[in-house]
């Protein structure tokens, strides 16, 4: 009876131990696990005429907050932190810094004249944006706020700055040039130009880097540039006056905005075939896709709303309001 009674005494000692532990494990492991209420980001939408950044909630696609951020917010791009956002503001030809947590311009960096647009590099340590007037480039420390360098462009009128994945080379539009220019960034240069259609404008480039897709808005065409070679080698008809560019986070697909028609193409990436086209709202512009692939936001310049696309059926979900203008969208 004895030994009965100290087994029964060392099992349930033993077992309330576990039962501790793994409540403990628990407890933990819920404070490590991310909230399920912020498994989608949110969309940022700088409105040109209205002077606002319009915060989207990408989980009830619904705007829920909205920023002042000058006269004519263009560009923009958000931090690796999901923090800070920094936008173009083409009148003030400024760069502005906006505390995302505050909702609000916490600073303003001096750029070329007539800011565009801006990207950010991949590791996140460096901000890029290109100057229409002064045909430049400016790099800033994402670590400082300032302007370290610039790169003058000899394309004339850049309109889009994009890094490539690894962040080796930076791919600017040329408006009047018909081309995009190409800059290493660590030599701090152009080292190259690629000549295509009338008007070039969103740059995408594939998750691997192996490719460039580039808009030419007049030309209403899009090219694929190969990285290594720097050479075109393939056009691709969309709709007409083709002008933003996104690609998919896997890799398998392009989207175009195609201003006039009022279209989305969807673009193969293995064939560079067009498999689809998608009504959204008055002159699409420049679009942003969600982390996993299944929603792309495309703004609509004059229907001053964001087309919400279901990137699974090719259709819109949703049709959102949100200031005068939109330029663009960011989502990180």
């Amino acid at each position: 009876m004895k030994n009965n009674y100290f087994q029964h005494v060392f099992v349930t000692s033993s077992f309330a131990g576990l039962a501790k532990r793994m409540a403990v494990a628990g407890a933990l492991s819920a404070l490590l696990m991310p909230c399920t209420s912020n498994a989608l980001p949110f969309a940022y939408v700088p409105n040109e005429k209205s002077g606002t950044i319009s915060i989207i909630d990408c989980a009830s696609d619904s705007v829920v907050g909205q920023i002042k951020a000058g006269t004519k917010p263009r560009g923009v791009a958000v931090s690796s932190d999901g923090n800070t956002l920094y936008v173009s503001d083409q009148p003030a030809s400024a760069l502005l810094v906006i505390d995302l947590k505050k909702r609000e311009q916490i600073g303003s960096i001096s750029l070329g004249e007539s800011p565009e647009g801006v990207d950010i590099s991949r590791a996140g340590d460096w901000v890029a944006a290109v100057s229409e007037i002064t045909n430049s480039v400016s790099f800033i420390s994402t670590v400082t706020n300032k302007k370290v360098f610039s790169v003058k462009t000899e394309g004339k009128n850049p309109e889009h700055a994009t890094f490539s994945p690894d962040g080796k080379w930076l791919y600017v539009s040329a408006e009047e040039a018909d081309s995009v220019d190409i800059v290493d960034v660590a030599k701090r240069r152009q080292v190259a130009s690629v000549k295509l259609g009338l008007r070039p404008r969103g740059v995408a480039f594939s998750p691997d880097g192996s490719q460039a897709y580039i808009a030419a808005e007049m030309a209403s065409m899009v090219y694929a540039v190969d990285v290594a070679t720097q050479k075109v080698v393939a056009e691709i008809k969309p709709g007409n006056f083709s002008n933003g560019v996104t690609m998919s986070p896997d890799g398998g697909r392009v989207y175009i905005s195609n201003g006039k028609d009022g279209t989305v193409s969807v673009i193969d990436a293995k064939s560079n075939a067009v498999i689809a086209t998608i009504p959204v709202g008055k002159r699409p512009w420049n679009m942003a896709i969600t982390p996993d692939g299944k929603k792309l936001y495309v703004a609509n310049g004059r229907s001053n709303s964001v087309s919400v696309i279901d990137t699974a059926s090719n259709t819109v979900s949703k049709e959102i309001a949100v200031g005068e203008l939109p330029w663009g969208v960011a989502i990180r």
